[in-house]
């Protein structure tokens, strides 16, 4: 996340709707990352999703790396630089959604959202993720944050690349059985989300 903030060419939905609160808010991208996902937590109580060691993770780690990134990596000015810091910085995102679903400790909270909201409204997966992925983009669009060619490349292909990098990182011998983060007997299983 932070290397597509650096690469200045469009952040993903959550990213554009954390940069948007830190630009009113004076907060570090990474404070408002482990802010917006652990109220994001509180959105889960009602809909009767439980956190797991993944989940607390990703919220905490996510917003420390994106600051140590943001502190670490230079601007680069040069567009030669940018577009293919842009590529890898989809390619990483890709790779660690495969790895921190393949562990199978609880989703992110943005994921639990969704497969929260499925259960209680019976719509189908992608109807949601989308419903809340253009909501995010849109409330963070107008709070400021920055919309671009990366935007729409990470749209596009951050299924394919998690649903390749799931495939990549599974663990042989793991049971097939879904983990139990979603409250009741008919937890979806976390690799079904992105092939949806």
């Amino acid at each position: 996340m932070g290397l597509q903030l650096r690469a200045g060419l469009g952040l993903e939905p959550w990213s554009v709707l954390n940069q948007g609160i830190s630009l009113h808010t004076g907060l570090s991208m990474g404070t408002v990352t482990i802010v917006t996902g652990a109220l994001i937590l509180l959105l889960w109580i009602p809909l009767r999703q439980r956190p797991g060691l993944g989940t607390v993770s990703n919220v905490i780690v996510l917003g420390l790396v994106m600051d140590a990134t943001l502190s670490l990596v230079p601007d680069p000015r040069a567009l030669a630089i940018r577009i293919p810091l842009l590529l890898f910085a989809v390619l990483l995102n890709g790779a660690a959604t495969g790895l921190y679903i393949s562990a199978r400790f609880g989703p992110g909270p943005r994921d639990g959202l969704m497969t929260g909201l499925h259960r209680r409204t019976g719509q189908p997966l992608r109807l949601v993720r989308t419903c809340i992925e253009v909501t995010v983009l849109a409330v963070g669009f107008l709070l400021g944050g920055s919309l671009g060619a990366g935007t729409v490349l990470y749209a596009l292909a951050i299924g394919p690349l998690a649903q390749f990098f799931l495939r990549r990182f599974a663990v042989k011998g793991l049971s097939p059985e879904p983990s139990r983060v979603v409250a009741g007997a008919d937890a979806p299983a976390a690799p079904a989300i992105i092939s949806e």
